[in-house]
């Protein structure tokens, strides 16, 4: 369905010029923009895909992936069409590049989905499989919805989205992770169409905000995965996010238009942790693969595994909850995350949840 968008100014020459993402599309009557969701109806903008969903997954929480946000939770998932990036390696290509709303595409309101979550004991809703950024009013009012309901709403997302919409955006999400696909300029050029610039600000942005954060990063064979690219990258999260925030390696598989590349090698994503963990890095994990090590989540004073994890299935934890979030339950160090349903972390980023 059709509904009002929002961040976006009539041009003197009497278009619509979309000021959403740093795109910012300048649209005919009729014509509609990269993402292809969003479109000039009559002189103003709207979005397509508002209150229709492209299905509905009841996933764990550590496949968005979210290693510290209320661990072994179940998660809703659910996306929409269209997307505002052109990534060459996207591993949800159809639906990302989906040009069938309406045949691809169920109703399902905001309050909907928030009932539906609590009907399927689900602690938290996910936006994933295309990028929420660009059904932005649909996350937005759907997230709320969830609070409401006592439910936590989950943003993974590409981090594309320009200033002014950046903070509304992730205001009313509880946790958000965001994709750093690389961290050269010219890879987001030529792979994503999009510029790094723009993710690398996101990420500072939500750091700063009551949004618990944490990165993903796709590591391609002979594209992204140097040592030097890796510490670059790494050296940048802590002088600029703090050593806390997690940070997820995960395997490429070939598909979309980047099928003449090999799947990601194990030892590949162990180098790239061993790196980051090297540059000051505290929690960095392996995705994609099986590596118990690379997912446990291991205390930083006293070096021992506070939560188990062989790939979604969590195990034994040794966290213990305190007043202001959790700790090792062997030595006392602050764990940083939203563990528990109804705790801030220290530094004050998060929410209560219930």
């Amino acid at each position: 369905m059709a509904h009002p968008a929002r961040w976006w100014r009539h041009t003197p020459d009497g278009r619509v010029r979309c000021e959403l993402c740093p795109r910012t599309c300048t649209l005919r009557e009729g014509q509609r923009g990269f993402c292809f969701v969003r479109r000039n109806e009559g002189g103003h903008l709207v979005l397509e895909t508002y209150g229709r969903s492209t299905g509905f997954a009841v996933d764990p929480i550590e496949k968005k992936p979210l290693n510290h946000v209320l661990p072994g939770a179940r998660v809703l998932s659910f996306g929409t069409a269209g997307c505002n990036l052109g990534c060459r390696f996207c591993q949800n290509w159809e639906m990302s590049t989906s040009r069938r709303i309406d045949s691809l595409s169920a109703a399902a309101s905001p309050t909907q989905i928030a009932a539906l979550a609590r009907r399927e004991r689900c602690a938290a809703v996910a936006f994933t499989y295309n990028d929420p950024v660009i059904f932005a009013e649909y996350a937005i009012d759907t997230a709320h919805a969830c609070r409401a309901a006592g439910i936590a709403p989950i943003a993974v997302s590409a981090g594309y989205i320009s200033a002014p919409a950046r903070a509304e955006f992730f205001a009313p999400m509880a946790a958000a992770n965001i994709d750093l696909k690389a961290f050269t300029d010219e890879f987001y050029r030529k792979v994503t169409g999009a510029r790094l610039e723009v993710v690398l600000d996101t990420l500072v942005h939500v750091q700063a905000s009551e949004t618990w954060l944490e990165i993903t990063t796709l590591l391609i064979s002979g594209v992204n995965d140097s040592s030097e690219e890796i510490r670059a990258m790494s050296r940048w999260i802590v002088a600029n996010l703090g050593p806390d925030v997690p940070h997820h390696f995960s395997a490429f598989h070939p598909d979309h238009r980047m099928r003449d590349r090999p799947p990601t090698p194990p030892h590949t994503l162990t180098r790239a942790r061993e790196i980051a963990l090297e540059c000051g890095q505290r929690y960095v994990y392996t995705g994609n693969v099986v590596d118990p090590d690379g997912q446990a989540t291991i205390c930083p004073s006293c070096q021992s595994v506070v939560i188990e994890r062989d790939r979604y299935h969590v195990g034994a934890r040794n966290l213990t909850r305190t007043e202001n979030g959790a700790a090792c339950g062997r030595c006392g160090q602050t764990i940083p995350g939203l563990f528990f349903p109804t705790h801030r972390p220290p530094d004050a980023r998060g929410v209560r949840l219930e």
